[in-house]
């Protein structure tokens, strides 16, 4: 028992200790800092934020794991990027609330890449975070991993590779750990997938790691198939978003655990957080699909560009086709050209033939260059066909007949009365618009009663157009513009009776592949489906309409169109034809015949230096109402805040007005107005940083209006 004296000097000390409240909750012994991201979409805002780690959570809050943070008053998602001694913040700091998983899921080269987009494209690190780690699935983490039996790595076949000077080069340097930069052109009937399975299991022999990246989920399916022919079925792992979220959580955690080491995927496995990288691919990098949608709208190829340059792995951006911006790697000497030699392209290619490319064919036809599809076309379907081979028909459009145009001038017809765009009625159409006029009437509005039944149509308002006259050449005949692939299918079964009609994509099915027999096969660009032993022949219609889109990559992408369909095609030796139904003196059709890819893109890339477009220039374009616009380029344009060197405005402009949810067309009212804002390429990160800025001081004083930001984007027109 105490004496009395040590009672009181017991009291005196515990009355000298700060008194804590029940719960109070002390920091951590050692780095007791957490510097969290938060899941915040404002760009002024668009940093760390440093938060005190309590200590009961000091062993679970490790860089990298899920967190909840309290910010301006409420509960927010964060991940944790560091434990840091001391913050620089002088004032109180908030605790972290919760660990959310012990799963350290964001990796230190995700984050840092993650930024490196950002900051490429004026985005905000939290919105580049979204795309590169999917949703928590808590019953999937709790899962015990699945058990895989990978084998050694082998050597790969090198026989198609050998097919290029510097195919094999490309091997050793994969197998061999180094970083190599290559843009690759196949060849016609290239099996792209065994190729590109090939080049990841050079890089699996260096022991690192490799990630290919393809447009869409059939290329996935053909991928998968060839790396697990030549890795092995549990060596390769798929990440696509039509996974549904608790597998491809599943898989993007065998990832990051390190269970698996090639990874196949669409545009959102650009960002699997695979360790030890040694490659990384993508297939046809002209594809929209590879173009993110959300902000910051980054492109696949950007973001394996800036993860190849910080983790010092091999690039390669390969397909049948070759874009400016790949042009500009190659010129830049950035990266190597892996094309074939002329002698083995000629060999490989089918025969490909445009309009009026002699005149035997002219003479022979005298309406090849009015016809849709000229004699020459049916020559090579026939031939196809009798030699047992199917036929690809490419049409550019889906649909039956989307709209109708002067058969003289082809400009398109108008209606007299709201020069809305006259169309055919469509079969159980109801109501305005593009109705089928009901019969028996007299009046003028066949939408409404007339006698127009069965008449062309305007589409706005539904009037019949009985009496049509080319307000530009006066002829009263009247032709498809446009004839969608259901047309064309019908048209073509009446054509050849008794040969299969195939359709795929636009509105229907699309087709993985088709068999070796007889048949017609319609597609929409990019639904073209694998033959079985190759195609005898391709008919590409309507090829004036893919190139007279108003687009920045016209030319581009309709040749990438073309050569994609044309690939599938058997060699010129074996019978193979490809009918362009385009005027041979245009050059994208040239590039086509002479099975030029790169010489096309040399072209392009030199006509857009000229006029100042992408990517020989960096450029952004700037979205919303008229005084949101004008803001932002005031911002970024301001002398006092050293704007980018040689920076240019373009515009504004009025475009489009948005469509409500609705779907009907927004009020004159809501005017959106589009400016470019252009520089030199050496000072695109000067840009980008100008209109993070920009953005910055709008959301800092809560401005209410939306402003888009896309950095080069694909809509300039």
């Amino acid at each position: 028992m105490s004496s009395p004296a040590t009672a009181r000097s017991e009291g005196a000390a515990r009355a000298r200790r700060p008194a804590r409240n029940r719960g109070e909750r002390e920091p951590a012994g050692t780095l007791p800092v957490a510097r969290v991201i938060v899941d915040v979409s404002l760009p002024h805002l668009d940093r760390p934020f440093d938060y005190r780690v309590p200590a009961h959570l000091d062993e679970a809050a490790v860089p990298g794991v899920r967190v909840r943070v309290r910010f301006a008053g409420r509960m927010l998602d964060g991940y944790l990027l560091e434990r840091v001694e001391d913050s620089a913040h002088g004032g109180r700091l908030a605790w972290v609330e919760k660990v959310v998983s012990a799963e350290p899921v964001l990796t230190p080269a995700v984050a840092g890449l993650a930024r490196a987009v950002a900051d490429r494209y004026a985005g905000v690190l939290a919105d580049v975070l979204r795309l590169a780690v999917p949703a928590r699935h808590a019953r999937v983490e709790s899962e015990k991993p699945r058990d895989r039996t990978i084998p050694d790595p082998q050597p790969p076949d090198r026989a198609g590779w050998e097919a290029y000077p510097r195919g094999g080069a490309l091997l050793d340097a994969l197998a061999g750990g180094r970083a190599a930069h290559a843009v690759w052109q196949a060849l016609p009937r290239e099996d792209w997938a065994t190729r590109l399975a090939e080049a990841a299991a050079a890089t699996r022999i260096a022991g690192r790691s490799a990630l290919l990246v393809v447009p869409d989920q059939r290329d996935v399916d053909r991928l998968h198939t060839a790396c697990a022919a030549v890795l092995g079925e549990d060596a390769v792992v798929a990440l696509t978003a039509d996974l549904g979220p608790a597998e491809r959580y599943r898989r993007w955690l065998a990832v990051r655990r390190g269970s698996v080491r090639v990874v196949v995927g669409t545009r959102s496995g650009a960002f699997a957080p695979l360790g030890e990288l040694g490659l990384l691919a993508v297939w046809d990098d002209g594809d929209d699909s590879h173009s993110e949608p959300r902000a910051p709208y980054p492109q696949v190829r950007d973001v394996l560009m800036l993860r190849a340059h910080r983790e010092g792995a091999a690039l390669l951006v390969a397909g049948f086709a070759r874009t400016a911006e790949a042009q500009l790697l190659v010129e830049s000497g950035w990266a190597s050209a892996v094309v074939a030699d002329r002698a083995t392209v000629r060999a490989r290619a089918p025969r490909v033939t445009a309009i009026g490319e002699s005149d035997t064919q002219l003479v022979r036809d005298p309406a090849a260059r009015a016809a849709r599809v000229p004699g020459v076309a049916f020559e090579a379907a026939r031939a196809a066909l009798r030699a047992g081979r199917p036929v690809l028909v490419q049409v550019p459009r889906s649909g039956y007949l989307p709209f109708l145009a002067c058969a003289s001038c082809r400009e398109v017809a108008r209606c007299r009365h709201c020069a809305g765009p006259i169309g055919l009625p469509r079969p159980g159409a109801g109501g305005g618009g593009a109705a089928r006029p009901p019969a028996g009437g007299s009046g003028p509005d066949a939408a409404g009663g007339g006698a127009g039944a069965g008449l062309p149509a305007c589409r706005w308002c539904g009037r019949a157009e009985p009496g049509f006259r080319c307000g530009n050449c006066g002829s009263r005949r009247l032709r498809a513009g446009v004839v969608g692939a259901g047309r064309t299918a019908e048209e073509l079964g009446r054509a050849f009776p008794g040969v299969p009609v195939r359709t795929s994509g636009g509105g229907s099915a699309v087709l993985d592949d088709v068999g070796a027999g007889p048949s017609l096969v319609v597609a929409t660009p990019g639904a073209e489906p694998v033959a079985e032993g190759g195609y005898g022949a391709a008919l590409l219609l309507d090829g004036w309409a893919m190139l007279a889109r108003p687009d920045l990559r016209v030319a581009e992408e309709t040749l990438r169109r073309w050569f994609a369909a044309a690939a599938g095609v058997v060699p010129h030796g074996d019978g193979g034809r490809v009918v362009v139904v385009a005027e041979s003196a245009i050059p994208t059709v040239q590039a086509l015949v002479r099975w030029d890819p790169a010489g096309h893109a040399e072209g392009e890339l030199a006509e857009r230096a000229d006029v100042g477009f992408p990517p020989a220039v960096r450029m952004a374009a700037v979205e919303g109402p008229p005084a949101a616009v004008a803001e932002i380029c005031d911002t970024v344009l301001d002398p006092d805040r050293d704007p980018p060197e040689g920076v240019e405005l373009l515009g504004p402009v009025e475009i489009d007005p948005p469509e409500r949810p609705g779907g009907s067309a927004a009020g004159r009212d809501e005017i959106r107005e589009r400016a470019l804002l252009r520089v030199p390429r050496g000072a695109g990160r000067r840009l980008a940083a100008a209109l993070h800025d920009a953005q910055a001081v709008r959301t800092a004083r809560k401005a209410p209006e939306t402003v888009r930001v896309r950095l080069d984007p694909d809509e300039i027109e």
